[in-house]
This record gives C-alpha cells, structure tokens and sequence, in this order.
C-alpha cells in the first residue's frame, strides 16, 4: 500500500527554524515525485515545494524560496522540508503528496497519494 506521513510540524516564534518529515512507504522515492503542500485556513492550498529524486530536479514557490530547503534521503525513504526564518505567514497545515510532477508548478491533482498533514505555528 503506498502511504506518505508527515511529522516534524508545531509551534515556533518567527525568525526559528522546523523540519518536516515525509515517511513513504510502498514506494522509493525514485517512483514518484514528493510534494509540499499547505493550507491556511480560509485560504486556497498552495503548492510550497517538490523534489524528483530520479532527475534531481527541485521546485519552490517564490513564497518560500531562500527560506525553505527540500532533500530526500533515499536509504530511509523520506523527503524532508527544512525551514528556516519562518513567517507568522508560513502558518498552515502542511501536506506531503507523492505524485507525477507534470507541470512548471504544483498542481495537486498530478498527486494521488496525500499524507494527513502537520500543523505549523508561526506565532511569539
């Protein structure tokens, strides 16, 4: 069964540092792309990140980049998030997805398997 769970998320005052955990499991990360979703509420879902361990290839939005580092640990099969100089901004719940990146940006209906999601606070 192909699953993706997510940890790492809780709460941090601005300016401090999370890293998100993606476990896979009925997969290797070469078979899909993982993605970084997340979800504030009242707000549409907005597509952060996505790594292709196969073609090495990365994306970020422009809302995170410089701040936010995606990595994939293929002998543990996990796909990390490091974020750094968080915003009250970057709050929301985050998602990782594994999928066929197909498009420039995150679609997340190229994404069949989602995990449950952790919850990030950004507040001092």
């Amino acid at each position: 069964e192909v699953q993706v769970v997510e940890s790492g998320g809780g709460l941090v005052q601005p300016g401090g540092s999370l890293r998100l955990s993606c476990a896979a499991s009925g997969f290797t990360l070469d078979d899909y792309a993982i993605a970084w979703f997340r979800q504030a509420p009242g707000l549409e879902r907005e597509g952060v990140s996505i790594i292709s361990t196969r073609d090495s290839s990365i994306y970020y939005a422009d809302s995170v980049k410089g701040r936010f580092t995606i990595s994939g640990d293929s002998a543990k099969n996990t796909v990390y998030l490091q974020m750094n100089s968080l915003k009250p901004e970057d709050t929301a719940v985050y998602y990782c997805a594994a999928g066929t990146w197909l498009s420039s940006y995150p679609a997340d209906d190229e994404y069949d398997y989602w995990g449950p999601g952790t919850q990030v606070t950004v507040s001092s």
